[in-house]
């Protein structure tokens, strides 16, 4: 008996624009993306060290926005990619980031030790091995592309 393989299910519009066969590659966005990164570090660096002085948003404003600001360009860029970040390791890795972070919006006596958890795994998910980086929680297994 031979072994056929369907056609893949079509995909609509949307479905392509997000999720392409593969990954999208812009030659500038391996020099935006340091620069950014290179913007977002110490702006975080300055709301997390005004934390425990009890720096209020005013005071903040500049680096808050700063730190928001290319965090949201960052994030873009890897979404444009290809939105099946949202279920690899990196992916996921901002996401749990970003409801620490909203979890320090939500309650502002605690807000240093969420931010520092944020911090914690916004470093393990910068460093982490591509095997990890890469896993998809979506398919089960490791999605090889270049960065």
């Amino acid at each position: 008996m031979a072994v056929t393989h369907a056609d893949p299910p079509a995909r609509s519009p949307l479905g392509r624009l997000l999720f392409p066969a593969a990954p999208r590659s812009f030659s500038w966005a391996r020099r935006v993306q340091l620069l950014l990164r290179s913007l977002h570090i110490p702006a975080m660096a300055l709301v997390l060290g005004a934390l425990p002085f009890g720096a209020d948003y005013r005071a903040l404003r500049g680096a808050i926005l700063a730190t928001v600001l290319t965090g949201v360009l960052l994030f873009a860029i890897d979404l444009a990619k290809d939105a099946a970040i949202l279920v690899q390791g990196s992916g996921v890795a901002v996401l749990v980031k970003l409801g620490l972070l909203g979890l320090g919006c939500l309650q502002p006596a605690h807000r240093l030790s969420w931010y520092l958890a944020a911090t914690f795994v916004a470093s393990v998910g910068a460093h982490m091995p591509g095997s990890w980086r890469h896993f998809s929680f979506w398919t089960w297994q490791v999605v090889r592309y270049p960065d």
